[in-house]
């Protein structure tokens, strides 16, 4: 019997690669892969599919292409070929491993560190409200 995963169906994993980081837009914000892509009206893991189906230098190829077309990122007019030849090792074949933790994106510790800080301040909201405001408890 074949297995077969509902969360890719395509057999491709591309997690390493559409949720690492390509910049910061205008506004500051680390934007990742699946945002660009997402950004230039495409879907992210088809395209990401498609780009693991090519060579490397025809990867590299489009996708310093799409990365240069993408303009919420001043920087990558200049750094396309740089960001897109760190990106395209990343592409996963069918079946292949996941990626390992040194393979995993700066955006997964900022964004880690976020969810926690995030929760932190949620639960001290939360028990000053409890403990401030009487008949809240």
């Amino acid at each position: 019997m074949v297995k077969t995963d509902a969360f890719h169906p395509d057999g491709y994993d591309q997690k390493g690669f559409l949720y690492s980081f390509v910049g910061e837009d205008r506004n500051g914000f680390m934007v990742t892969v699946l945002s660009t892509l997402a950004r230039l009206g495409l879907d992210p893991w088809k395209e990401a599919s498609e780009l693991a189906e090519l060579s490397e230098g025809a990867a590299l190829t489009r996708l310093g292409v799409l990365l240069e077309k993408f303009s919420d990122v001043p920087a990558l007019s200049y750094e396309h070929e740089t960001v897109a030849r760190k990106l395209v090792p990343l592409l996963s074949a069918p079946a292949a491993h996941a990626p390992s933790q040194g393979d995993a994106s700066p955006n997964r510790g900022r964004l880690g560190a976020f969810l926690t800080t995030s929760a932190i301040a949620m639960f001290v909201i939360l028990l000053a409200k409890l403990l401030l405001i009487p008949g809240a408890g």
